[in-house]
């Protein structure tokens, strides 16, 4: 049952960080003297103080090891407590008795509180105010929507500066949680009947004209749509949204997070990427959208093996490399292996190729034009799906070209009635 009270969960290492926490504590209650503030202690020691509200050894309890935590390598000791942290705030978190969570550490406190925070849903506010901020978060953040602050100095005694960084987090989560929770609270039924289905849209720079076009359409025909840039942290979210229940269906046009998965680009999305939407047995059409290319960063940070191939400087940030022929056969095959594998409603899944370009710089006359490569993905999707119920449309015409965007959001909309309907 969830909570008339406002909390928040704080979450860390108190062996090492006792004095940074209670002062964030403190400033959190400056906000508001009526909030539920949990400290949550996830350090490698026990620590004995009034304001944790859960104790290590709880936490200890919660990941099911019975050991003593001292004789574990540091590794081991965080993954327990990963482990521990994560039943004990999905807990909390179910009953709707937090309305937001909060962390501070380096390296290895951010590991602990990212990790348990990637694991409740998306939109539910995280924060935390890290040594590693300002370095490459991916691995921290991944494809949830986790809040970081650089803490400008080391979390290692308190000094003006970051007095000055942790009072800024304060008034963030807070106000972060009274927005959640006010938001909530104001949630009423749709009038007239069901809320509208989300519908999940991929997109790229190469294919924004065509995707804008089907989202518009949508739209208009009563669909929420949420559009996913495909860099691989898109591609995830997206999985994930599904999974979570939170989309109901997948117009799934720009699948270049595969070519980077296969050839070794810098956004790959991995092997769940084309498997949530199947498995759900929810309406999806796919295309090849940006196929055609493998993406890396600026110029130099090509490897070196690459340098023969087409390269296309995107923006000063990002380089493509043309797809080969081979290349483009093997996505055919694991696109088409991909959705046989994982599809229970196969007649709710729908290919569709776009013969005349499969990206904006695809089409005849352009940079990426390679009719014998293009051809050579569509054989292996058909070849692959041959004998399947799922439906493979081939159509004379480019990737984002307004007529096939707007008859594939049409075929979707057909797919959403044909499950209705079952």
């Amino acid at each position: 049952m969830a909570s008339s009270k406002i909390s928040i969960a704080v979450i860390g290492t108190f062996d090492t960080k006792l004095e940074e926490f209670l002062y964030l504590r403190s400033r959190m209650f400056e906000h508001d003297p009526s909030l539920g503030v949990i400290l949550i202690d996830a350090g490698r020691s026990e620590v004995d103080h009034e304001a944790i509200a859960i104790r290590q050894r709880l936490v200890r309890e919660a990941s099911g090891f019975r050991g003593d935590l001292s004789s574990l390598p540091r590794s081991d000791l965080v993954k327990t407590m990963i482990s521990g942290a994560t039943a004990i705030v999905r807990q909390l978190q179910d009953r709707g008795e937090i309305q937001a969570i909060i962390g501070l550490g380096g390296s290895c406190g951010t590991t602990i509180a990212s990790a348990v925070m990637r694991q409740l849903p998306v939109t539910f506010p995280k924060l935390i105010v890290s040594t590693v901020a300002s370095s490459d978060t991916s691995s921290y953040v991944g494809e949830t929507d986790i809040t970081m602050m650089y803490s400008v100095v080391d979390i290692a005694g308190l000094n003006e500066v970051l007095r000055a960084v942790v009072d800024n987090a304060a008034a963030a989560v807070v106000g972060m949680a009274k927005a959640s929770y006010a938001k909530r609270a104001d949630l009423k039924p749709v009038e007239g009947g069901e809320a509208k289905k989300g519908v999940g849209i991929t997109m790229f720079g190469v294919t924004t004209r065509g995707v804008d076009v089907a989202r518009k359409w949508l739209e208009r025909n009563g669909f929420e749509v949420y559009v996913f840039h495909a860099t691989g942290a898109g591609g995830r979210a997206m999985e994930r949204l599904l999974t979570e229940g939170r989309l109901h269906g997948v117009l799934d046009l720009t699948t270049t997070e595969l070519a980077d998965e296969l050839v070794g680009g810098v956004f790959s999305a991995g092997e769940g990427r084309l498997t949530a939407a199947a498995k759900a047995g929810l309406p999806q059409i796919v295309s090849v959208g940006a196929l055609d290319m493998v993406n890396f960063g600026p110029k130099d940070t090509v490897p070196q093996k690459f340098l023969g191939r087409r390269i296309y400087e995107h923006n000063p940030s990002v380089t493509l490399i043309r797809t080969s022929e081979q290349e483009c056969k093997e996505l055919g095959r694991r696109i088409s292996q991909r959705l046989k594998d994982n599809c229970i409603e196969p007649g709710l899944t729908e290919v569709w190729l776009p013969t005349r370009g499969i990206s904006a710089i695809s089409i005849e006359g352009q940079a990426y034009y390679d009719k014998v490569a293009d051809e050579a993905l569509f054989a292996a999707i058909k070849r692959g799906l041959e004998g399947t119920s799922i439906r493979v449309v081939e159509v004379d015409s480019d990737i984002n070209d307004a007529g096939w965007s707007e008859q594939v959001a049409r075929r979707l909309r057909e797919l959403f009635d044909k499950k209705g309907g079952k």
